[in-house]
């Protein structure tokens, strides 16, 4: 029997929701892969807590799959693959935002691919993009929404009205929303994606902690109410771009006026949008993370290690210069006793800060009242500093809400 015509012997590290499904679409699809590539694929080995041994399996695969999550013991099987010289796919974000420089190091000592497709997005293919069709742009930005959780209890609210607490149970009850959501609703999940592509986009390592991250837990039905009123989407994003000589990265609550691409992206769909001045703005979109789409996107890089593409390649990459100073256009929403002043008080401290303002829109509510502001961009230590002083006006009735507003107006 050729090497060309062997069976190709794939290791999987895990076998939960992800892997099993992986397990599926294998057999499912090994003769459609046999016919792309000459080779049949075989999981020769699977690692659960209850079964199986690391080494062994990895010393008789062709290829390892991770799907196991975590770093630890994770990181080590997956050090151990890479320096044998095997081929890795993984859809473990966590890992490669927080050790990706000692995974390509090892990649490139080894000799072998690593591979991450499944990391971002699900099967919207995002790092092949990134990695190959703009190897060669100048990127300027990244933004995407990439966590499907998120954005599907953010459709909802929106749709229907209903509160947080009610639209992550019902992410919850369909599969969306895991027992404990905190890593999705709270930012930390689309943080780790975003440190990924940061990596991709700018050629810089930009670790998990570098990331400023915020979630949706304390977003309210009347938040919902004021993007209905002016047209708005309200969006969890994550945004990774240039400033300067620097990279800024973060993932946080944002408004989107209607003709920007990612603002009618609904459900648990994800997408992204690269900014770039050879090619203006392209957007990616596609279902979300899940078991079948997040074991179509491996299966995608599993076939592409097979015929020997060698993509996404490991790359020199340098320590980023992290910014964390950005400029953003911001929603302020203020509950205040209904008396006269309020409006020319706050308006100047806002002014002490250099913060303009855009619009207004205030509501009587009995003995109090609701001040909606819009400001024009400023930096985030500027407003949160005239946040700070209005914060401490005796006609404060509750604390400030504020919320990002993404300023770009794209033609529709």
């Amino acid at each position: 029997m050729t090497s060309e015509n062997r069976p190709f012997h794939i290791g999987m590290l895990g076998c939960g929701t992800v892997g099993s499904a992986f397990a599926e679409l294998i057999d499912e699809r090994a003769s459609e892969v046999e016919r792309l590539t000459g080779r049949r694929p075989l999981v020769s080995g699977v690692l659960t807590r209850s079964r199986g041994d690391a080494a062994e399996i990895i010393a008789g695969a062709d290829l390892v799959v991770e799907v196991m999550g975590g770093v630890d013991p994770t990181r080590d099987h997956v050090l151990a693959a890479l320096r044998a010289g095997k081929p890795v796919v993984t859809a473990n974000k966590q890992l490669l935002s927080r050790h990706g420089p000692e995974l390509w190091e090892a990649a490139r000592a080894g000799g072998a691919q690593l591979r991450f497709e499944a990391a971002v997005a699900g099967v919207v293919p995002v790092i092949r993009v990134l990695s190959e069709s703009l190897a060669g742009a100048h990127v300027d930005r990244v933004r995407g929404i990439v966590n499907g959780t998120t954005n599907f209890i953010l459709t909802q609210m929106a749709a229907t009205g209903a509160s947080y607490e009610e639209a992550l149970k019902e992410a919850q009850d369909l599969g969306y929303a895991e027992a404990d959501p905190t890593e999705d609703v709270g930012g930390g999940d689309a943080a780790a994606k975003m440190a990924v592509l940061a990596r991709l986009a700018f050629g810089v390592w930009v670790h998990l902690d570098e990331v400023t991250y915020e979630g949706i837990e304390h977003l309210t039905a009347d938040d919902m109410a004021y993007a209905r009123q002016f047209g708005l989407a309200l969006k969890l994003l994550g945004t990774a771009e240039r400033v300067g000589d620097g990279i800024a990265v973060g993932v946080h609550p944002a408004f989107l006026y209607a003709g920007h691409p990612l603002a009618s992206i609904s459900g648990p769909f994800n997408a992204v949008t690269i900014e770039s001045p050879a090619i203006t703005e392209v957007t990616l979109s596609g279902p979300g993370a899940g078991g079948p789409q997040t074991a179509s996107a491996i299966l995608g890089d599993v076939v592409s290690a097979i015929v020997g593409d060698r993509s996404p390649a490991g790359g020199d990459a340098v320590a980023a210069t992290i910014v964390r100073d950005v400029a953003s256009a911001f929603y302020l929403c203020l509950e205040v006793a209904d008396r006269p002043g309020v409006l020319a008080q706050v308006a100047e401290r806002l002014g002490l800060q250099g913060v303009s303002v855009r619009s207004v829109v205030q509501e009587g509510l009995g003995d109090t009242a609701r001040l909606v502001i819009v400001t024009h961009p400023v930096s985030e230590s500027k407003f949160y500093a005239a946040l700070e002083l209005i914060s401490a006006l005796d006609f404060m009735r509750a604390a400030p809400r504020a919320i990002r507003v993404i300023d770009e107006i794209f033609e529709t």
